[in-house]
């Protein structure tokens, strides 16, 4: 518990519950995954003015600090982040989509 308030005070618009997003971190009062805007400023190569533009509900000071946030915590994040990309593989693989089946059978007819 004193780990997470000492948190609190260093991030204070990032949160951790159990309840919210499976206990991993967002900006306090939202459902925003710090990973959903680390993944916008790194892989998207998004500035935090356009991440904002993308997410208006949320501040520049909120997009800095989940910044700030993945920055500290970068080896964990990028773990949780990679694990999720396999378990949408396996999804994929496990659950084809109706519409990929449908285009399955067309889409190659104009190669």
């Amino acid at each position: 518990m004193a780990k997470a308030k000492a948190a609190a005070r260093e991030y204070p618009h990032i949160e951790q519950r159990r309840g919210v997003r499976e206990g991993v971190p967002v900006i306090a009062g939202t459902g925003i995954r710090v990973l959903d805007v680390a993944v916008r400023y790194e892989v998207m190569h998004m500035t935090p003015e356009e991440i904002m533009v993308a997410l208006p509900h949320l501040t520049l000071p909120q997009i800095h600090a989940a910044l700030s946030y993945y920055y500290a915590h970068k080896v964990e994040l990028d773990k949780e982040w990679k694990a999720s990309l396999k378990k949408i593989e396996r999804l994929k693989q496990d659950h084809p989509s109706m519409l990929e089946r449908k285009l399955g059978q067309i889409k190659n007819l104009h190669r």
